[in-house]
């Protein structure tokens, strides 16, 4: 969308479209929903002020990312589960039976995922969140203020250590 510097309230009218994706960027970064929200108002506070600043054709999303990334604090660190998330299936069971069963087995794998996101160094785990978010190298790169080799070569570092620690969901 095209917007004219200084236009605060089309800032704010397409930055709440990016809402829900900051907030899972930030909710995963972290490790914690409370963490996450300060984060989310920190960054629509920062983006509100330099509303004057966006040049026409910002693409917000990505500046909305880059902010969250500079309005986290040094000293926030996520943290993983300690539970291992696989529960105990009963004896002898196999397949799900019913949709509950389904239901407490996306569970489970969403939880293995999730900690084996946490698991990662937080540079790592950014980098493969704002892939997720479907940005290119190139906007990552400029989001985290690092060159496009080395987004390439941690993203397939941090792709490896996530099939390392997934690898009995490749069974």
């Amino acid at each position: 969308m095209k917007r004219r510097g200084g236009d605060t309230s089309e800032v704010g009218r397409e930055g709440l479209a990016h809402l829900d994706a900051v907030y899972n960027l930030a909710r995963r970064w972290t490790g914690s929903d409370s963490e996450a929200e300060n984060l989310v108002q920190e960054t629509y506070a920062r983006a509100f002020a330099a509303a004057p600043s966006f040049a026409p054709g910002t693409n917000l999303r990505a500046r909305l990312f880059q902010i969250l990334g500079n309005a986290r604090k040094p000293g926030m660190v996520a943290k993983a589960d300690a539970d291992d998330g696989r529960g105990d299936a009963p004896a002898g069971e196999v397949w799900p039976r019913d949709d509950s069963d389904l239901r407490r087995l996306r569970g489970l794998a969403a939880r293995d995922v999730e900690a084996a996101l946490q698991s990662l160094s937080e540079r790592h785990r950014m980098i493969v969140l704002l892939d997720v978010e479907g940005l290119a190298e190139t906007e990552v790169a400029q989001i985290l203020g690092i060159a496009a080799g080395t987004v390439k070569s941690r993203l397939a570092r941090a792709r490896a250590a996530l099939r390392d620690k997934l690898k009995d969901y490749a069974k």
